[in-house]
């Protein structure tokens, strides 16, 4: 059993209120308002337990270093967004794609399938660097 310490619960905090996958500099930069001394290894170091303890999944998009996800967000099918102009990636709610096999050719069978979704969050400062 790992020690439940400030810097633990603060990391665990950000993932909580996270509206998507999250990256470890990302999670700096959330916790270090709750302890402003945190450094980027006690945030690896807390991933990787949190991985480990199966508090977390790693959520991969293409070209992208990993992100992480509470484990229990992972349990349910959803699909992510990504922002270009800030980087952050939110989850989307639901899936759009109604019958993946339809877009296949005849005779494939679809066994699971992701889709990320890239364009401008909602953010004031990335709404007005694309207009």
């Amino acid at each position: 059993m790992t020690r439940d310490t400030r810097q633990r619960r603060a990391i665990r905090s950000v993932f909580a209120d996270a509206d998507g996958p999250l990256g470890p500099q990302e999670v700096l930069d959330l916790a270090q308002h709750d302890v402003p001394g945190i450094g980027l290894a006690t945030v690896y170091r807390t991933i990787k337990l949190m991985l480990e303890d199966q508090e977390l999944s790693a959520v991969e998009l293409p070209g992208e270093p990993s992100r992480y996800e509470p484990a229990s967000r992972a349990q349910h099918h959803h699909h992510f967004f990504k922002c270009e102009d800030c980087g952050r990636v939110f989850e989307i709610q639901g899936c759009g794609v109604a019958d993946p096999d339809s877009l296949t050719p005849p005779e494939f069978s679809v066994n699971r399938h992701e889709l990320v979704l890239y364009g401008t969050c909602n953010r004031e400062n990335c709404q007005h660097r694309s207009n």
